[in-house]
């Protein structure tokens, strides 16, 4: 047991809080990270984390050794990305990491790739957060972002544009007062409900865009939604209204340290290639209007 195999569990409890966090984030179970834990503390005689309710928090002794701990993961983590950024092989893992329905949007392709890269082992990981390509959490990324941060490089696909959304069945009841579908942390109305909807009520506050698009089909409210999720379901309609757009876009990146290794170049241009098949949807241009 060396050094850093230790100190990797260290790090995530601290980052994570928690032992359960922890585990997920290695891909270990509970027992492991407190018996790693428990082990390193006892070899060294001294306690790392006070064990508390709400979490495991750091004492002096782990706060002493956590920074030491970030600059042997930076300088391992540096070593694994250059012997991988040297791999011409076109075979191993290789994993990518989706938004949303990112992933069931080129999952029609995915074969393609696998017949033409049988020896590639793809593993998808479909999350809302962003994985750590630095951390080789995941080797080639689709991202929403405004702009990429400078360790990572890639192409922009399309900008994200977002509308105003209603459906058939909300259109039918018509309410004379309207009610609308709003994220669980938008505390306060934001702009297109204050602009279009002054008088509006609040139906339904999600954390999830599909569930969002559930909502508004099922006539629960009007949503402000991105176009390439909401114009996928024929059932909801679009409002010519301004939505209020942001300059996010939608981007393929990798780390640069990665960008010559074969199996990551292969499927960054694969995914490059097959997103600009729904430039249209992502920039609203195949929106269905509310006639």
């Amino acid at each position: 047991m060396n050094d850093w195999d230790d100190l990797r569990y260290i790090l995530e409890v601290a980052r994570t809080g928690s032992v359960s966090g922890a585990a997920q984030r290695l891909g270990v179970n509970h027992s492991t990270v407190s018996r790693r834990i428990n082990a390193y503390e006892n070899k060294h005689d001294v306690r790392l984390f006070e064990r508390l309710p709400q979490g495991y928090e750091m004492t002096q002794a782990a706060e002493n050794i956590y920074q030491y701990a970030l600059e042997i993961e930076e300088r391992t983590l540096l070593v694994e990305r250059s012997l991988f950024g040297r791999d011409t092989r076109l075979q191993g893992r290789l994993c990518v990491t989706a938004f949303y329905e990112m992933a069931n949007l080129l999952m029609p392709h995915f074969g393609e790739f696998r017949r033409a890269y049988p020896e590639i082992d793809l593993e998808l990981f479909v999350t809302k957060e962003i994985r750590d390509l630095a951390a080789r959490e995941a080797d080639v990324a689709i991202r929403g972002t405004p702009n990429p941060p400078e360790t990572l490089v890639g192409k922009k696909i399309a900008d994200s544009v977002s509308g105003i959304y209603t459906s058939e069945a909300y259109e039918s009841r018509r309410t004379q007062r309207h009610a609308v579908v709003l994220w669980r942390d938008e505390t306060a109305p934001p702009a297109w409900v204050t602009t279009h909807f002054p008088d509006a009520a609040v139906a339904l506050r999600v954390d999830d865009v599909v569930t969002m698009r559930e909502a508004v089909k099922q006539g629960l409210g009007i949503a402000r939604m991105p176009c390439w999720i909401a114009d996928r379901d024929p059932r909801l309609l679009r409002m010519a209204l301004d939505a209020t757009q942001n300059s996010w876009g939608v981007w393929v990146l990798v780390h640069a340290d990665l960008r010559s290794t074969a199996r990551v170049r292969v499927m960054r241009d694969f995914l490059i290639e097959k997103l600009a098949l729904y430039q249209g949807l992502i920039e609203g241009r195949q929106s269905t209007y509310l006639p």
